[in-house]
Protein backbone atom coordinates (compact mmCIF):
# COMPACT_ATOMS: atom_id res chain seq x y z
CA UNK A 1 0.00 0.00 0.00
CA UNK A 2 1.42 3.39 -0.97
CA UNK A 3 1.71 6.16 1.60
CA UNK A 4 -1.36 8.46 1.36
CA UNK A 5 -0.56 11.68 -0.50
CA UNK A 6 -1.35 13.79 2.56
CA UNK A 7 1.53 12.14 4.45
CA UNK A 8 3.99 12.75 1.61
CA UNK A 9 3.73 16.55 1.87
CA UNK A 10 6.80 16.97 4.08
CA UNK A 11 10.48 17.97 3.81
CA UNK A 12 11.46 14.99 5.91
CA UNK A 13 9.17 12.11 6.94
CA UNK A 14 8.18 13.45 10.35
CA UNK A 15 4.91 13.96 12.20
CA UNK A 16 5.12 16.13 15.31
CA UNK A 17 3.30 14.39 18.14
CA UNK A 18 0.38 16.15 19.86
CA UNK A 19 1.39 17.07 23.41
CA UNK A 20 -0.97 18.05 26.21
CA UNK A 21 -0.72 21.77 27.02
CA UNK A 22 2.50 22.15 24.97
CA UNK A 23 1.01 21.89 21.45
CA UNK A 24 -0.98 24.96 20.43
CA UNK A 25 -1.56 26.89 17.21
CA UNK A 26 1.82 28.65 17.37
CA UNK A 27 3.74 25.39 17.56
CA UNK A 28 1.63 23.61 14.93
CA UNK A 29 1.87 26.50 12.47
CA UNK A 30 5.65 26.68 12.92
CA UNK A 31 5.99 22.92 12.39
CA UNK A 32 3.90 22.95 9.21
CA UNK A 33 5.72 25.99 7.83
CA UNK A 34 9.01 24.21 8.50
CA UNK A 35 7.82 21.25 6.44
CA UNK A 36 6.71 18.60 8.94
CA UNK A 37 3.17 17.61 9.93
CA UNK A 38 2.08 19.50 13.06
CA UNK A 39 -0.62 18.20 15.39
CA UNK A 40 -2.31 19.10 18.67
CA UNK A 41 -4.78 17.47 21.07
CA UNK A 42 -8.33 18.75 20.70
CA UNK A 43 -8.48 18.95 24.51
CA UNK A 44 -5.78 21.63 24.51
CA UNK A 45 -8.28 24.08 23.06
CA UNK A 46 -10.11 25.28 26.16
CA UNK A 47 -12.95 26.09 26.49
CA UNK A 48 -14.30 23.69 23.88
CA UNK A 49 -15.52 26.48 21.60
CA UNK A 50 -11.89 27.45 21.09
CA UNK A 51 -11.15 24.38 18.95
CA UNK A 52 -12.79 25.71 15.81
CA UNK A 53 -11.02 29.05 16.19
CA UNK A 54 -7.67 27.26 16.43
CA UNK A 55 -8.33 25.16 13.34
CA UNK A 56 -9.50 28.15 11.30
CA UNK A 57 -6.41 30.13 12.34
CA UNK A 58 -4.06 27.28 11.43
CA UNK A 59 -5.66 26.80 8.01
CA UNK A 60 -5.66 30.53 7.25
CA UNK A 61 -2.07 31.20 8.31
CA UNK A 62 -0.74 28.17 6.44
CA UNK A 63 -2.65 29.09 3.29
CA UNK A 64 -1.33 32.65 3.43
CA UNK A 65 2.23 31.44 4.00
CA UNK A 66 2.03 28.98 1.10
CA UNK A 67 0.66 31.66 -1.22
CA UNK A 68 3.53 33.98 -0.28
CA UNK A 69 6.10 31.18 -0.50
CA UNK A 70 5.06 28.85 -3.34
CA UNK A 71 8.50 27.23 -3.42
CA UNK A 72 8.24 26.06 0.21
CA UNK A 73 6.99 22.67 1.37
CA UNK A 74 4.12 23.51 3.74
CA UNK A 75 2.93 20.37 5.51
CA UNK A 76 -0.64 19.54 6.56
CA UNK A 77 -1.84 19.46 10.17
CA UNK A 78 -3.76 17.04 12.33
CA UNK A 79 -5.88 16.88 15.48
CA UNK A 80 -5.57 14.27 18.22
CA UNK A 81 -8.80 12.88 19.67
CA UNK A 82 -8.71 11.04 23.02
CA UNK A 83 -11.34 8.33 22.57
CA UNK A 84 -11.56 7.42 26.25
CA UNK A 85 -15.05 7.36 27.82
CA UNK A 86 -14.08 10.12 30.27
CA UNK A 87 -13.57 12.57 27.39
CA UNK A 88 -17.02 14.13 27.33
CA UNK A 89 -16.01 16.52 24.54
CA UNK A 90 -15.31 13.86 21.92
CA UNK A 91 -18.54 14.11 19.94
CA UNK A 92 -18.58 17.91 19.97
CA UNK A 93 -14.92 18.13 18.98
CA UNK A 94 -15.37 15.63 16.16
CA UNK A 95 -18.28 17.66 14.79
CA UNK A 96 -15.88 20.60 14.55
CA UNK A 97 -13.21 18.48 12.84
CA UNK A 98 -15.74 17.18 10.30
CA UNK A 99 -17.03 20.67 9.60
CA UNK A 100 -13.49 21.96 9.11
CA UNK A 101 -12.36 18.80 7.27
CA UNK A 102 -9.23 18.31 9.34
CA UNK A 103 -7.01 16.22 7.05
CA UNK A 104 -5.47 13.95 9.73
CA UNK A 105 -7.11 12.65 12.90
CA UNK A 106 -4.94 10.84 15.45
CA UNK A 107 -6.88 8.64 17.86
CA UNK A 108 -5.53 7.56 21.24
CA UNK A 109 -6.36 5.09 24.02
CA UNK A 110 -9.27 3.45 22.18
CA UNK A 111 -10.25 2.77 18.59
CA UNK A 112 -13.60 4.43 17.89
CA UNK A 113 -15.76 3.43 14.93
CA UNK A 114 -17.82 6.62 14.98
CA UNK A 115 -14.69 8.77 14.85
CA UNK A 116 -13.26 6.66 12.03
CA UNK A 117 -16.45 6.83 9.98
CA UNK A 118 -16.83 10.56 10.54
CA UNK A 119 -13.25 11.21 9.43
CA UNK A 120 -13.57 9.07 6.33
CA UNK A 121 -16.84 10.79 5.39
CA UNK A 122 -14.94 13.84 4.10
CA UNK A 123 -11.75 12.07 2.99
CA UNK A 124 -9.63 12.51 6.13
CA UNK A 125 -7.27 9.79 7.33
CA UNK A 126 -7.01 8.08 10.72
CA UNK A 127 -3.74 7.30 12.47
CA UNK A 128 -4.12 5.33 15.72
CA UNK A 129 -1.70 5.08 18.65
CA UNK A 130 -0.77 1.46 19.42
CA UNK A 131 1.58 -0.21 21.89
CA UNK A 132 1.02 -3.87 20.98
CA UNK A 133 -0.26 -6.17 18.23
CA UNK A 134 -3.72 -6.64 19.76
CA UNK A 135 -4.45 -2.92 19.67
CA UNK A 136 -3.02 -2.72 16.16
CA UNK A 137 -5.25 -5.45 14.77
CA UNK A 138 -8.32 -3.97 16.44
CA UNK A 139 -7.74 -0.47 15.05
CA UNK A 140 -6.98 -1.72 11.55
CA UNK A 141 -10.05 -3.96 11.66
CA UNK A 142 -12.17 -0.89 12.39
CA UNK A 143 -10.70 1.03 9.47
CA UNK A 144 -7.68 2.94 10.73
CA UNK A 145 -5.54 4.06 7.77
CA UNK A 146 -2.28 3.75 9.66
CA UNK A 147 -0.80 3.19 13.09
CA UNK A 148 1.64 4.97 15.34
CA UNK A 149 3.86 2.44 17.11
CA UNK A 150 4.34 4.12 20.49
CA UNK A 151 7.38 2.22 21.72
CA UNK A 152 9.60 2.15 24.78
CA UNK A 153 11.15 5.51 25.53
CA UNK A 154 8.39 7.66 24.00
CA UNK A 155 7.25 10.71 25.94
CA UNK A 156 3.88 10.67 27.68
CA UNK A 157 1.86 7.47 27.42
CA UNK A 158 4.21 4.84 26.01
CA UNK A 159 4.50 1.12 25.52
CA UNK A 160 7.14 -1.31 26.76
CA UNK A 161 8.26 -2.82 23.44
CA UNK A 162 11.34 -1.75 21.51
CA UNK A 163 10.62 -0.35 18.04
CA UNK A 164 12.97 -3.07 16.76
CA UNK A 165 10.42 -5.59 18.04
CA UNK A 166 7.03 -3.95 17.45
CA UNK A 167 7.45 -2.35 14.03
CA UNK A 168 8.71 -5.45 12.16
CA UNK A 169 5.93 -7.52 13.76
CA UNK A 170 3.27 -5.06 12.60
CA UNK A 171 4.85 -4.95 9.16
CA UNK A 172 4.39 -8.71 8.81
CA UNK A 173 0.62 -8.24 8.38
CA UNK A 174 0.17 -4.54 7.52
CA UNK A 175 1.64 -2.80 4.49
CA UNK A 176 0.10 0.63 5.19
CA UNK A 177 1.49 3.65 7.04
CA UNK A 178 3.46 2.92 10.21
CA UNK A 179 4.90 5.77 12.26
CA UNK A 180 7.67 5.08 14.78
CA UNK A 181 7.61 6.78 18.17
CA UNK A 182 10.14 6.51 20.98
CA UNK A 183 13.34 8.46 21.74
CA UNK A 184 13.51 10.05 18.27
CA UNK A 185 15.08 13.49 18.53
CA UNK A 186 17.47 13.74 15.55
CA UNK A 187 17.52 13.25 11.81
CA UNK A 188 19.68 10.18 12.27
CA UNK A 189 16.97 8.58 14.39
CA UNK A 190 14.41 9.43 11.69
CA UNK A 191 16.53 7.52 9.18
CA UNK A 192 16.81 4.66 11.65
CA UNK A 193 13.02 4.47 11.95
CA UNK A 194 12.76 4.09 8.18
CA UNK A 195 15.49 1.47 8.17
CA UNK A 196 13.49 -0.87 10.42
CA UNK A 197 10.31 -0.60 8.37
CA UNK A 198 8.48 2.54 9.47
CA UNK A 199 7.29 5.10 6.93
CA UNK A 200 7.64 8.15 9.14
CA UNK A 201 8.95 9.22 12.54
CA UNK A 202 6.71 10.60 15.27
CA UNK A 203 8.50 13.17 17.43
CA UNK A 204 7.30 14.97 20.55
CA UNK A 205 9.90 15.72 23.22
CA UNK A 206 12.30 17.58 20.91
CA UNK A 207 9.61 20.20 20.27
CA UNK A 208 8.97 20.96 23.94
CA UNK A 209 12.27 22.86 23.99
CA UNK A 210 11.44 25.24 21.15
CA UNK A 211 10.54 28.91 21.09
CA UNK A 212 6.96 28.29 19.92
CA UNK A 213 6.05 25.56 22.44
CA UNK A 214 3.48 26.41 25.10
CA UNK A 215 5.70 25.16 27.91
CA UNK A 216 7.06 26.89 30.99
CA UNK A 217 10.67 28.02 30.74
CA UNK A 218 11.48 25.69 33.63
CA UNK A 219 10.06 22.76 31.64
CA UNK A 220 12.13 23.64 28.59
CA UNK A 221 15.25 24.01 30.68
CA UNK A 222 14.72 20.66 32.38
CA UNK A 223 14.40 19.03 28.94
CA UNK A 224 17.75 20.59 28.02
CA UNK A 225 19.42 19.59 31.29
CA UNK A 226 18.13 16.00 31.45
CA UNK A 227 19.40 12.70 30.07
CA UNK A 228 17.59 9.48 29.32
CA UNK A 229 18.32 8.33 32.87
CA UNK A 230 16.15 11.16 34.19
CA UNK A 231 12.98 9.63 32.74
CA UNK A 232 10.57 7.71 34.99
CA UNK A 233 8.04 5.20 33.63
CA UNK A 234 4.92 5.19 35.84
CA UNK A 235 1.17 4.61 35.74
CA UNK A 236 0.49 6.73 38.85
CA UNK A 237 -0.43 9.99 37.24
CA UNK A 238 -3.07 8.94 34.69
CA UNK A 239 -3.66 5.23 35.21
CA UNK A 240 -1.73 4.33 32.04
CA UNK A 241 2.06 3.96 31.99
CA UNK A 242 3.89 6.98 30.72
CA UNK A 243 7.30 8.64 30.82
CA UNK A 244 7.95 11.70 33.00
CA UNK A 245 10.82 13.91 34.13
CA UNK A 246 12.27 12.97 37.54
CA UNK A 247 12.80 16.57 38.54
CA UNK A 248 9.13 17.49 38.19
CA UNK A 249 8.13 14.46 40.28
CA UNK A 250 10.54 15.48 43.05
CA UNK A 251 9.23 19.05 43.07
CA UNK A 252 5.74 17.64 43.48
CA UNK A 253 6.91 16.08 46.75
CA UNK A 254 7.20 12.48 45.58
CA UNK A 255 10.05 10.02 45.34
CA UNK A 256 10.50 9.17 41.63
CA UNK A 257 12.20 5.90 42.56
CA UNK A 258 9.30 4.69 44.74
CA UNK A 259 6.02 5.53 43.04
CA UNK A 260 2.90 3.42 43.61
CA UNK A 261 1.02 1.96 40.67
CA UNK A 262 -2.42 3.15 39.58
CA UNK A 263 -5.25 1.19 38.02
CA UNK A 264 -6.22 1.96 34.42
CA UNK A 265 -9.87 2.29 35.50
CA UNK A 266 -8.94 5.46 37.39
CA UNK A 267 -8.10 7.33 34.20
CA UNK A 268 -10.26 10.42 33.88
CA UNK A 269 -9.63 13.12 31.31
CA UNK A 270 -12.15 15.34 33.02
CA UNK A 271 -10.22 15.42 36.31
CA UNK A 272 -6.67 16.01 35.10
CA UNK A 273 -5.05 13.09 36.85
CA UNK A 274 -4.82 10.83 39.86
CA UNK A 275 -2.77 13.01 42.22
CA UNK A 276 -2.97 16.53 43.64
CA UNK A 277 -0.19 17.45 41.24
CA UNK A 278 -1.56 16.93 37.74
CA UNK A 279 0.01 15.11 34.83
CA UNK A 280 1.31 17.39 32.06
CA UNK A 281 0.72 20.60 34.10
CA UNK A 282 2.83 19.77 37.18
CA UNK A 283 4.30 16.37 36.31
CA UNK A 284 6.11 17.00 33.06
CA UNK A 285 6.08 14.35 30.36
CA UNK A 286 9.18 13.62 28.27
CA UNK A 287 10.79 10.76 26.38
CA UNK A 288 14.21 9.19 26.67
CA UNK A 289 15.44 11.29 23.75
CA UNK A 290 15.95 14.28 26.09
CA UNK A 291 19.68 13.64 26.15
CA UNK A 292 19.87 14.78 22.52
CA UNK A 293 18.29 18.17 23.29
CA UNK A 294 20.68 20.96 24.27
CA UNK A 295 18.88 24.16 23.23
CA UNK A 296 15.45 25.71 22.67
CA UNK A 297 15.60 27.44 19.26
CA UNK A 298 12.70 28.23 16.92
CA UNK A 299 11.12 25.17 15.27
CA UNK A 300 12.46 26.16 11.85
CA UNK A 301 16.04 25.84 13.09
CA UNK A 302 15.32 22.44 14.61
CA UNK A 303 13.95 21.14 11.31
CA UNK A 304 16.84 22.60 9.29
CA UNK A 305 19.27 20.73 11.53
CA UNK A 306 17.18 17.58 11.51
CA UNK A 307 17.03 17.57 7.71
CA UNK A 308 20.84 17.86 7.51
CA UNK A 309 21.22 15.00 10.00
CA UNK A 310 18.71 12.91 8.06
CA UNK A 311 20.56 13.35 4.77
CA UNK A 312 23.91 12.59 6.45
CA UNK A 313 22.46 9.40 7.94
CA UNK A 314 21.06 8.29 4.58
CA UNK A 315 24.47 8.88 3.01
CA UNK A 316 26.16 6.79 5.73
CA UNK A 317 23.73 3.96 5.16
CA UNK A 318 24.31 4.11 1.42
CA UNK A 319 28.02 3.44 1.96
CA UNK A 320 27.11 0.07 3.45
CA UNK A 321 24.70 -0.89 0.67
Amino acid sequence: MALPDILKQTRIPVVAAPMFIVSGPELVIAQCKAGIIGTFPALNARPSGTLEKWIVRIKLELAEYQAANPEKVVAPFGVNQICHPSNNRLQEDMEVCVRQEVPIIITSLQANQQVYDATHSYGGIILHDVTNLRHTRKALGMGADGVIAVCAGAGGHAGRLSPFALIPEIREFFDGPILASGSIASGGSVAGALAIGADMAYIGTRFIATAEANAEEGYKQEIIDSTGEDIVYSSLFTGVHGNYLKGSIRRAGMDPDNLPEADKSTMNFGSGGNTDKKAWKDIWGAGQGVGQVDSAPPVGEVIDEMEDEFQEAIARLAKHA
